[in-house]
């Protein structure tokens, strides 16, 4: 018996040391990683203290990265649980994180360095909303969520993010074919602008659509509208409050009457018509704390989200810019600059622009031309991708994610089938034309705005919402059908 006890512990203890290197090898590399982004940062800083500013974004975009697949955080997942499956769980994510975002960003308002401007508000927002919706069904993945999950090794999420990167430089570069697309108002509107002349507003339909139409819209915040703009009380009761507490709050309600109440009502031994508002508020509280690892997400999106607009603040007062751009020009670096001066610099969270520009600097070195669009040429321009801060951030939400995947030994390289690629593909491009439609996605068109106060964030969700939902429904549509013709041979080779 001892001697059995004795074999049976080394084979147990065997086993625990399997184990115990399965991980260590996890998190040796996710280490290698953070010791690589580590060193990488040091050796640009020590080339210029100033590019500290394109630094910052890749460190947020590691957090975020964590954070995101710590609590499997994605807007794809929350709107096709609430519409496949009923569950609420990644929407209340969603919500508390648009609640304390709101929060810290009113912190940066109220103390004079907020980055963000309100988006223009048009019709755009719920068509292009829309059509983004659509997109993460198939795609498998908002934005934010193809970003994470590539750093989980899904090959899947690779396509994604390479057909949001290349159909979006398309379609901001389409040629004269498309001119006969433009209403005629928003052509005599970008003719009348009086542009450099070495960029055309007549060469396409997108650059006629921003300088025809974008451009004669505008934007606002609650703050604003209630006439408290510029002050800490419209930051915090008109933008925070008003413009995204109190909207998520109503939410998370709905969320709790369709979706929640009945099961936590059965589950709690509880009669519907016989129900106190005590009890009301611990089914709340029930749904909210459900997924803690998704509640501690949505919590730490927010406050890292708000910290990044603090940071890149104060970091453009210190030197004394308005854009990145500004800053590369100053250092003696002008190529890829727009005939501004400028880069794509948001000052906050935000994707699918940066990636837009990675496609086209591809594209641009294949032979491709554009530099006289306004969305490249006059706005955002073409730097390379390692002096492109916002891409960093997007390079670092894929590294963040894949060193929490490793050290939980959740990576695993997935290489997608056909019917998955062309899902991934199709959705990916939907994604690229409906987040240029709307001016941006999930992140930059919803997350940021709405905590901001800016109204616009929630058209784009409910476009989302609306083109998601009609997505699910043709997805099980699809599925049914597959499955029926499965059936079908099943019973053919019996």
């Amino acid at each position: 018996m001892a001697n059995g006890s004795s074999a049976e512990a080394a084979v147990t203890g065997a086993v625990s040391q399997v184990g115990v290197g399965r991980l260590h090898r996890g998190t040796a590399i996710a280490l290698v990683i953070l010791g690589v982004v580590t060193i990488a940062s040091l050796w640009v800083l020590s080339v210029d203290q100033r590019l500290i500013y394109l630094i910052s974004y890749l460190w947020f975009g590691l957090v975020y990265g964590i954070l995101l697949q710590y609590g499997r955080f994605c807007m794809a997942s929350a709107v096709r649980d609430l519409f496949s499956v009923n569950v609420p769980r990644m929407a209340v994510g969603v919500m508390i994180a648009v609640m304390l975002y709101s929060l810290t960003a009113a912190a940066v308002t109220a103390a004079g360095v907020s980055p963000f401007h309100p988006h223009p508000l048009g019709w755009h927002i719920l068509i292009g909303s829309a059509i983004f919706g659509f997109g993460i069904v198939f795609a498998g993945g908002c934005a934010s969520g193809s970003l994470y999950k590539a750093g989980e090794g899904n090959g899947g999420s690779m396509l994604v993010l390479l057909a949001i990167s290349f159909v979006q430089a398309w379609f901001v570069s389409t040629g004269t074919w498309s001119n006969g697309l433009v209403p005629s108002s928003w052509a005599e509107s970008a003719a009348a602008k009086g542009m450099p002349a070495q960029l055309s507003v007549t060469d396409g339909w997108f650059d006629q659509f921003m300088a025809g139409y974008i451009w004669d819209l505008s934007g606002t915040n609650v703050a604003s509208m209630l006439g408290m703009g510029g002050t800490a009380a419209g930051a915090f009761i008109g933008n925070a409050l008003i413009g995204a507490i109190i909207p998520s709050a109503v939410i998370i309600l709905v969320l709790y009457a369709v979706y929640f109440r009945k099961g936590y009502l059965r589950r709690a031994g509880l009669q519907p018509g016989n129900v106190s508002w005590q009890q009301e508020a611990y089914g709340v509280w029930a749904m909210l704390t459900s997924s803690k690892k998704t509640a501690f997400a949505g919590l730490g999106l927010g406050a890292f989200a708000g910290l990044q607009m603090w940071v890149v603040g104060g970091l453009r007062d210190k030197y004394q810019i308005f854009n990145f751009g500004e800053l590369l020009h100053k250092m003696g670096y002008n190529s890829g600059l727009s005939m501004q001066n400028t880069v794509f610099d948001p000052g906050y969270w935000y994707i699918t622009t940066q990636e837009a520009q990675f496609g086209g600097w591809v594209m641009k070195h294949l032979g491709g031309n554009f530099d006289d669009t306004i969305f490249f040429g006059l706005e955002n321009g073409l730097p390379n991708p390692l002096m492109n801060a916002p891409l960093l951030m997007s390079l670092g939400i894929i590294l963040g994610a894949a060193m929490i995947s490793l050290v939980n030994k959740e990576f695993k390289w997935k290489r997608p089938n056909l019917e998955t690629a062309v899902f991934a593909l199709a959705g990916g491009t939907l994604m690229g034309i409906g987040a240029r439609l709307a001016l941006g996605c999930n992140i930059g068109a919803f997350f940021a705005s709405a905590t901001n106060g800016d109204l616009t964030g929630w058209i784009f969700l409910a476009g989302m919402a609306l083109g998601s939902y009609f997505a699910v429904r043709v997805m099980n549509w699809w599925l049914e059908r597959k499955s029926a013709k499965e059936m079908d041979l099943d019973l053919d080779n019996m």
